[in-house]
């Protein structure tokens, strides 16, 4: 259905239209009030620190530094379990193997995993991805393909429920089954979905490739997604550096956060992850990657010298002004709720982007993203306020990174779910093993009182 008119008679839809604008009207709420009752918006402050509301072991997200009672912006870092995720990668490099399931190791069981430790998951993950019957990728994900993948990944966990003999169940033995299942389907979920959306709403060639017991997680992304399954050494290991570094950003993140409000309540698994899936969806959290790739494209349509520096600064200079690509005046890719220097996560995978760039012939390309995050700061310091530092955080290049791995952008933010399912399962199962309070924060009234009149006396 091509918009509301399909839905409604024109009568209805004026009628919508109309008390849409005085729900505008009626919803606004006078900024200054936010400074007079020193509310947080988005809890946080100005320097963009994050208002405490729990604690947490999986991970840490560090900014700032203790520097004579001050806190002072350092380069950014982040620890999983307390481990330095800069040595995670390292390590796994180092010994020439596949990262992502010791860090879903990690996170879930709180130290890194002994060879047979980690064999013992990657053994159950490939018997969870084949325990996926036929019948539900028919019926659940091929009969009603949307074209939103995120729409697709919540639908078919909401879905598992009816599977699942012991759903409501939240002891932790169970809880932990039902979150080594998901992380193990996702991937599944995500690429099937593509193709089925790919074959019904654009015609193409619909094939299913089952999932391979001795592939990681990377690899089988690719070998479902492509038709012919071949892919190199160098994409697999550098789409598995991306998922290690999506899969946890500590408990305050949006869908992370979502996920500890929701699992507080006491639902079940299903409803929770469904929960953080719609967080995720949102362009200002999972989405952002694919607004990175969107404004470089406009970009490239609009200046003639990739290499001109002037080009570049009067285009970055036309997003801030609203006067170029979405209008909102915003670099996307460009700053973080929490790092202020640095994002450790944009450093590690900017690297690898590079190497990628030489095997793909793009690397003019990365050098297009590389002058971006060295003039985009300093083009926001010249127009802006900045209460913290500015630089390239993790969505900056990972659409790159994906666009040079063929992956479709409508793959961009469900390969995120992919990896950061690994962190809300962790979160879950920290939050119902700490059986802490409903979370509940305040919100302060603000309307003005009103009389109650008779239905005949209103105008």
């Amino acid at each position: 259905m091509e918009n509301n008119k399909d839905l409604y008679s024109e009568t209805n839809q004026e009628w919508v239209t109309k008390m849409a604008a005085v729900c505008e009207e009626h919803s606004k709420i006078d900024n200054d009030l936010y400074s007079k009752y020193e509310v947080k918006r988005g809890l946080r402050d100005l320097s963009g620190q994050g208002v405490l509301t729990g604690l947490t072991e999986i991970s840490e997200v560090r900014s700032y530094t203790l520097v004579d009672l001050d806190l002072v912006p350092c380069e950014g870092k982040l620890f999983y379990q307390g481990v330095d995720i800069e040595k995670i990668v390292e390590g796994f490099l180092n010994e020439e193997r596949f990262g992502f399931e010791e860090v879903i190791y990690l996170l879930l069981f709180g130290s890194l995993p002994t060879g047979e430790q980690l064999q013992g998951l990657k053994d159950l993950m490939a018997e969870y991805r084949a325990s996926l019957k036929p019948g539900f990728v028919r019926d659940i994900i091929m009969k009603a393909p949307s074209v939103d993948l995120m729409n697709t990944l919540g639908r078919s966990v909401l879905t598992l429920y009816s599977y699942d003999k012991r759903a409501d169940d939240t002891s932790t033995e169970n809880v932990l089954r039902q979150c080594l299942q998901l992380i193990s389907m996702f991937p599944m979920f995500s690429v099937y979905g593509y193709q089925a959306s790919s074959y019904f709403h654009e015609g193409s060639s619909f094939f299913i490739h089952a999932p391979k017991e001795e592939y990681s997680t990377a690899e089988n992304i690719l070998h479902m997604l492509r038709p012919d399954s071949n892919f190199t050494e160098l994409e697999a290991k550098i789409l598995d550096i991306a998922l290690v570094l999506h899969a946890e950003h500590g408990g305050g993140n949006n869908s992370t956060f979502t996920n500890h409000v929701v699992s507080s309540s006491g639902t079940d698994t299903y409803s929770a992850v469904a929960a953080s899936l719609g967080s995720l969806k949102g362009p200002k959290h999972g989405g952002a990657n694919i607004k990175v790739s969107q404004m470089f494209l406009d970009m490239k349509k609009n200046i003639s010298n990739w290499e001109s520096e002037d080009e570049i600064r009067d285009y970055l200079n036309h997003i801030l002004d609203k006067k170029a690509f979405d209008r909102l005046g915003l670099i996307y890719g460009m700053g973080h709720a929490v790092y202020s220097l640095s994002d450790p996560r944009a450093n590690i995978l900017k690297r690898f982007v590079k190497k990628l760039s030489e095997e793909k012939g793009q690397l003019e390309e990365f050098k297009l993203y590389s002058m971006v995050e060295r003039l985009a700061p300093e083009v926001i310091g010249e127009k802006r306020k900045i209460y913290k530092g500015v630089s390239a955080n993790v969505d900056f290049y990972s659409g790159l990174l994906y666009n040079m791995l063929e992956i479709p952008s409508e793959l961009f933010t469900p390969i995120f779910a992919i990896a950061r399912i690994a962190g809300w399962s962790a979160h879950r199962l920290e939050e119902l093993i700490n059986k802490g309070k409903i979370i509940r924060p305040a919100y302060k009234a603000v309307s003005s009182h009103k009389e109650y009149q008779p239905i005949c006396e209103r105008k």
